[in-house]
């Protein structure tokens, strides 16, 4: 995903294709030689001349997910490390259709779209595409995500477009690809468990609904996701109780639910106000880092404590890598989760609370309650 800083001088196009492989060069439809001085109304230039890249997609689970003011997904996680890479702004739009967001690429409206359209259909239009995964279609198959899903570009021969198949194929090679793929399983949670949690939520949600909305308003949540960390932590009954003495709707430890000005865990009011209060706590700890992944690092945080992620933050740091960057964080739980349980944990709870809020906020009959 995305650190917080885009700093550091803009990536020069020469040294780019210096340092790529000729094969990871690879386009639907070939590339056509070019000067990089010989046009000064390229794509490229124009992106990186006005440092903004404008990119238009439909909306579909692998691709993106728009959360309020928030977007996360495969499709626009990928563009924003490619915004980044070209250290410029990313403007990502969503339309419903791909006869839309093809229709804005061919006029110039958009730099390039992320589409599931055939091959047939984008070169009908006089459009150029790559797969969004440089042909990795079995990390995109196994994790349930849309292995058609491809970048569409106006010209092939546009600077941009080259760029842009480099950093995609870059992305496969370094593991990226596969790590992002990982995170946005659409198969976390099994089919037949997704009938027990919808029996669940809607039985149990509209209890709680106006606490959830009460707490979130207060500091500014949203309320679906207190509701999915509330499931993952509890399933929604308030007299849950761990092992290991966490205990509520929101699982609050004793000493937290003390900070938090808790007095009694197993009153779902005030374990929702205090998980509320913990969780705006571990989103302003982490504001230096931007969204989406300030949303991950503070899930973690919520489930192994701030402690535990600043001591993987330094780790990842010694490493050479930017501890603010969620792949990374990411990545390093994923690789040690054999050898520690507790990293294990932490990466199911993100990808579940990802996969109940998703749900919630597209089944018309949660959204009623």
């Amino acid at each position: 995903m995305h650190s917080s800083s885009t700093s550091g001088s803009r990536l020069s196009l020469n040294s780019f294709f210096r340092a790529l492989p000729i094969k990871t060069l690879v386009l639907s439809t070939a590339l056509i030689p070019f000067s990089i001085n010989a046009s000064k109304t390229n794509q490229y230039n124009a992106v990186v001349n006005s440092s903004k890249l404008t990119v238009v997609a439909v909306s579909n689970p692998s691709i993106v997910f728009k959360d309020g003011k928030f977007k996360h997904g495969f499709g626009y996680d990928l563009a924003h490390n490619y915004a980044q890479s070209l250290n410029v702004k990313l403007d990502f739009q969503t339309v419903s259709d791909n006869a839309t967001a093809l229709k804005m690429v061919a006029q110039g409206k958009a730099n390039f779209a992320i589409t599931t359209a055939s091959m047939q259909t984008i070169e009908a239009k006089r459009l150029t595409s790559f797969s969004a995964s440089c042909g990795d279609f079995n990390s995109l198959q196994k994790n349930g995500l849309n292995t058609e899903i491809n970048w569409v570009f106006k010209q092939a021969e546009d600077p941009l477009t080259a760029t842009a198949s480099g950093f995609v194929c870059q992305s496969k090679q370094n593991g990226a690809t596969q790590q992002l793929a990982a995170f946005y399983n659409r198969n976390v949670v099994k089919k037949d468990d997704w009938n027990v949690i919808q029996r669940d939520l809607s039985k149990r949600l509209p209890i709680y609904k106006a606490s959830f909305q009460r707490s979130a308003q207060q500091y500014d949540l949203d309320w679906h996701l207190l509701a999915a960390i509330a499931y993952q932590e509890s399933y929604l009954k308030p007299d849950s109780v761990s092992p290991t003495g966490v205990r509520g709707l929101m699982m609050l430890t004793n000493g937290t639910a003390k900070e938090m000005g808790v007095r009694n865990r197993n009153d779902p009011a005030q374990s929702i106000q205090g998980g509320a209060k913990y969780f705006d706590m571990m989103l302003s700890r982490y504001s230096y880092i931007s969204n989406p992944d300030r949303r991950w690092y503070a899930l973690v945080a919520y489930n192994m404590g701030p402690g535990a992620v600043e001591s993987i933050q330094k780790r990842i740091k010694a490493q050479g890598k930017d501890p603010n960057d969620w792949m990374n964080l990411y990545n390093y739980l994923t690789r040690n989760q054999a050898q520690n349980g507790r990293y294990k944990q932490a990466v199911q709870y993100v990808t579940r609370i990802r996969a109940y809020l998703e749900h919630i906020k597209t089944t018309p009959r949660l959204l009623e309650i």
